[in-house]
């Protein structure tokens, strides 16, 4: 997933081009969940999975930076 845009149907150029003079919005779409708690879960979900991928990237930028300034560091994760 990777963002929390998932709930927004995505439009093709042509969609995109008629909703420059669409002014009532009538051309709005929206992927839509079985219940409100699915569409719920499904956004906190991603959430803290870009969260955790964050970390990830963060964890592994700093032991590169440790690397180069010459100290050794071992994490490990269970």
């Amino acid at each position: 997933m990777g963002d929390t845009s998932f709930l927004f149907a995505t439009p093709s150029f042509l969609e995109g081009l008629a909703r420059t003079l669409d002014l009532g919005a009538t051309l709005d779409e929206y992927n839509s969940s079985i219940t409100p708690e699915q569409a719920d879960f499904l956004a906190l979900k991603n959430d803290w999975q870009v969260i955790g991928n964050d970390l990830a990237n963060a964890i592994e930028q700093e032991k590169s930076n440790l690397k180069v300034q010459g100290k050794q560091i071992e994490l490990e994760f269970d």
